[in-house]
């Protein structure tokens, strides 16, 4: 694998955790941009002979696709989730895409269940918890926070994601499965 394609998965995987963590947002110009950007790199290697062809970024794009779009149809996840999952699919390969969707998962998971037990008034540990969360939203930047939001409301996967991407980078031998 070129070295800007996993460059350019920690770029854009740290822009997204941000995005997502701050307004539950995945920019599609910050997607298209990265895909633009990572074929034209691709092609110019491959027709320089330094890069191999692009069908394995193309079938890692196309297998994130196939992968999370029936969950989005349910409407159990956002398309910017989805898609987010796909160019990854497209910068690291098809073998990236198991590692990075189960560290995702599983920190989405435990972001689910604090929010759950947050919500439990018989735990006095989590509800300290739950009137600090109260206290941050009514603050200056717990009210930039709701109104960046839009109303959006749901866990971040798409940040959870970039989490695995860079999981996953850092620690390519996740990708030899």
């Amino acid at each position: 694998m070129l070295a800007f394609l996993p460059a350019l998965t920690v770029l854009l995987s740290t822009l997204i955790i941000v995005s997502d963590l701050y307004a539950r947002r995945v920019p599609n110009v910050w997607l298209a941009m990265t895909l633009l950007l990572g074929a034209g790199m691709l092609g110019v290697a491959w027709m320089q002979g330094t890069g191999g062809p692009p069908w394995p970024a193309l079938l890692g794009l196309l297998m994130g696709l196939v992968v999370l779009l029936p969950i989005h149809v349910l409407g159990w996840m956002g398309a910017g989730d989805v898609k987010f999952f796909a160019v990854l699919g497209f910068l690291l390969g098809a073998k990236a895409l198991l590692p990075i969707w189960i560290i995702g998962s599983l920190i989405a998971g435990v972001h689910a269940t604090l929010i759950l037990l947050s919500r439990h008034a018989s735990l006095q540990t989590i509800s300290d918890w739950g009137s600090a969360q109260t206290r941050l939203s009514a603050s200056m930047f717990g009210k930039r926070v709701t109104t960046a939001r839009q109303g959006r409301k749901g866990l971040p996967y798409a940040a959870w994601l970039g989490v695995g991407a860079l999981i996953t980078v850092f620690n390519p031998e996740l990708m030899h499965w």
